[in-house]
């Protein structure tokens, strides 16, 4: 039998040519693989125990529960995660890919408008065999990225591909804050929260939770690496400062009349300042009715975006939030048709410009009962104590606060949130959340002036007002008479809160 040639001679150029591609295709896949074990290695699983308080019985925690996300190690033998996976924690782990054992972990700095936290483990040896990730650059749109954590649904490490979508400023789902988020088209599952996501051996971003409530479909945001870097920086004296706030609300100004108006040309746009807030830093500089034209180097448009790239626009907003509190930040602006220039000092931003005060985490809620009615203040705490469908189930008077401005004679709501029926307060059991505007004829600044009001009270009765003039009449006398008894009856530690506690 005869065998051509080409069977044992010199092999044809396809043949060769074949060879050669295999050779590479597998040389890739070993760089691959390698890459993967490098990455895998540095990916972190987090248990946590959970305890938030009760802000309907706030002397009270609610039943605790278990939860688990995933973490990075970064430079400083630091694991960068999600703040909502380590929030209200009173027990954190860390375990190691492939290592059955969990280390006992604490939190050495939380950034809950960010959603990020930074968690270490103190156990000798247990950061010496990982490699720290470094941060990299936000990816260009419809660039690939990989996603690595552990969802549930298995104990092992996942890692997911997506293609980056969207990049824009986005209100995050934990805190609430307005800030720039990442979007890619690839579901990510709880336990996936806090996993880096990674192109080219760099973080670029951690995943974060949906605030989409559940209507979109294979979707997964995650914090940029701006905002990583913000909150690494901030994180180095260990004091939170956040991102700061210059004191000004504006609207945007897409109406070719308003512009004229306000004096614009046609070639200026911008966004026109409605509100500035008291001992702001734009107060004295900044007034109602100017048109900010733009912050530093950004231009703002008619819309109140800015351009970030070729192929990326945000919020104008985004431009204030890359700087540091103390930093000065440039602002150019119009009034009355003339362009005038600024330099504001970047404060730290209150805890609310509105008089619903923002959601806390890793605070002690505050309390007083007087008479035997429960008596806190309003925040979105109390407010997201009604459940996941808490803008339909809360009562409309506390939503509708959250639409007020705050100012510095009515920075905080009161509310008398539940009566524990007694002699003292007979007529008022069915009472439900009343917000008190007037104690006594003296309007209430915040929740601290109404403690001092009730504990320095010097009338025979305590006269409280809501604003439609409707009263809750309660004899002071009989009211620090029984308030042991109420206490007793109803299993409560204490009548307030231990910040309002006397010595």
């Amino acid at each position: 039998m005869r065998f051509p040639n080409s069977f044992f001679g010199k092999p044809p150029r396809m043949f060769l040519l074949a060879l050669s591609l295999l050779f590479l295709a597998s040389n890739g896949a070993v760089a691959q693989n390698s890459e993967i074990r490098a990455i895998e290695d540095s990916v972190i699983k987090i248990y946590t125990t959970q305890s938030a308080p009760d802000y309907f019985t706030p002397w009270r925690l609610l039943s605790p529960r278990q939860s688990s996300g995933s973490g990075s190690v970064i430079s400083g033998n630091q694991i960068l995660t999600n703040a909502h996976v380590v929030a209200n924690a009173s027990y954190v782990q860390a375990q190691k890919h492939n290592d059955p054992q969990r280390y006992l972990a604490r939190v050495t700095f939380i950034s809950h408008e960010a959603d990020l936290a930074l968690i270490t483990v103190d156990e000798p040896g247990f950061f010496s065999d990982l490699k720290a990730l470094s941060i990299g650059d936000l990816p260009e749109p419809l660039q690939e990225v990989s996603v690595y954590g552990y969802p549930i649904g298995g104990k092992s490490l996942s890692i997911t591909k997506g293609i980056l979508s969207r990049v824009e400023q986005q209100v995050y789902a934990h805190a609430g804050a307005y800030l720039l988020a990442g979007q890619i088209d690839a579901a990510i599952n709880p336990g996936n929260s806090g996993g880096p996501v990674i192109v080219d051996q760099q973080i670029v971003g951690v995943v974060m939770q949906a605030n989409s409530g559940g209507r979109a479909e294979n979707l997964g945001y995650f914090v940029p690496p701006s905002m990583i870097r913000h909150v690494l920086t901030d994180s180095e004296d260990g004091i939170h400062d956040g991102f700061p706030d210059l004191g000004f609300r504006t609207q945007t100004l897409d109406s070719p009349s308003a512009k004229k108006a306000y004096g614009l040309s046609d070639e200026q746009n911008g966004v026109i300042v409605i509100k500035v807030f008291d001992d702001a830093p734009a107060q004295g500089v900044l007034q109602k009715n100017d048109v900010i034209l733009q912050i530093d180097d950004f231009d703002i448009a008619e819309d109140g975006s800015i351009r970030l790239s070729e192929d990326v626009l945000t919020d104008y907003k985004h431009a204030i939030n890359l700087h540091h509190v103390g930093d000065s930040v440039d602002i150019t602006y119009v009034r009355k048709g003339k362009v005038r220039t600024a330099s504001l000092d970047a404060r730290k931003a209150l805890d609310s410009y509105s008089l619903v005060t923002g959601e806390q985490f890793d605070k002690i809620p505050e309390y007083y009962i007087y008479g035997g009615i429960l008596f806190v203040p309003l925040n979105m705490n109390l407010i997201k104590r009604w459940g996941n469908d808490w803008s339909r189930t809360a009562p409309v008077s506390l939503l509708q606060a959250r639409n007020e401005w705050s100012s510095p004679e009515r920075r905080q709501l009161v509310v008398a949130l539940q009566v524990m029926a007694a002699d003292v307060n007979l007529g008022y059991h069915d009472w439900r959340n009343w917000i008190v505007e007037v104690v006594n004829d003296e309007p209430v600044k915040d929740f601290a002036h109404f403690a001092d009001l009730i504990k320095n009270n010097t009338n025979d009765n305590i006269v409280m007002e809501n604003k439609n003039g409707y009263q809750l009449v309660i004899n002071h006398e009989q009211a620090l008479e029984s308030e042991a008894s109420i206490l007793a009856r109803y299993q409560i530690p204490a009548g307030r809160s231990a910040n309002l506690l006397e010595d």
